[in-house]
């Protein structure tokens, strides 16, 4: 029952606490047995079920511009009107039903309800994609190959492979390069971790993709002549 009750108020299964209430607003007894259908409690025509969330919602509840009571925000009132084989009608409290779209929004996507399930996967699957592209171009970069590396807005730049592999400053496969000038923005160490040796200035981690390897010298800048 606290299955389906979730796919309309959006508050999870776990939070919830069902009780069943008379006509007279009697109580009759609490809808706590999970595999029970509801024609094997004592409901009749006008009965109500009274469903109280334990954990926060953590969605802006306003009403008259004044934030309302956490009672208001965690309680909500569910009218049986014309016995047990009808739709049941949801009534809330007044801060319920002036909820913020917006604010439902979100904690339905914090949350993974709803179409944000799918869209979550769908954002899963492009990153275990990205990963995979990204993988298999690392993998065509061998550490010692002369590259060039044409980084978005900038010249291109020459050296070696120095490292080819994952690191701990961030995620995914990063290729450690070794210019052939002081282009770079350290010493082949991040953070204090070591991935390979070369001078300050000198070493850099660019993405697979910006890196190509083939046959290319040194530049000559014609320093030999000066």
């Amino acid at each position: 029952m606290e299955c389906k009750l979730q796919l309309v108020v959006g508050s999870p299964a776990s939070c919830m606490e069902l009780e069943l209430y008379g006509p007279d607003d009697k109580f009759y007894s609490k809808l706590d047995q999970e595999d029970a259908l509801l024609g094997s409690y004592p409901v009749d025509d006008g009965c109500r079920i009274h469903e109280e969330m334990h954990q926060a919602l953590e969605v802006g509840v306003s009403l008259g511009g004044s934030q309302r009571s956490r009672e208001d925000r965690h309680t909500a009132q569910r009218v049986h009107e014309q016995g047990p084989s009808s739709a049941l009608r949801f009534q809330c409290p007044g801060a319920i039903n002036d909820v913020d779209a917006n604010s439902v929004r979100s904690f339905l996507k914090r949350n993974k309800l709803g179409r944000y399930s799918e869209e979550e996967r769908a954002q899963q699957e492009a990153e275990s994609s990205q990963r995979l592209t990204e993988e298999a171009q690392a993998g065509a970069i061998p550490v010692g190959s002369r590259c060039e590396v044409q980084a978005p807005g900038q010249p291109p730049r020459r050296g070696t492979v120095m490292y080819v592999g994952l690191t701990d400053f961030k995620p995914g496969y990063w290729i450690g390069v070794r210019y052939d000038e002081p282009l770079g923005k350290n010493d082949g160490s991040v953070n204090g971790k070591r991935y390979f040796e070369c001078q300050a200035k000198y070493g850099a981690f660019v993405k697979p993709s910006v890196v190509t390897v083939g046959d290319f010298p040194e530049e000559d800048y014609g320093l030999d002549e000066m």
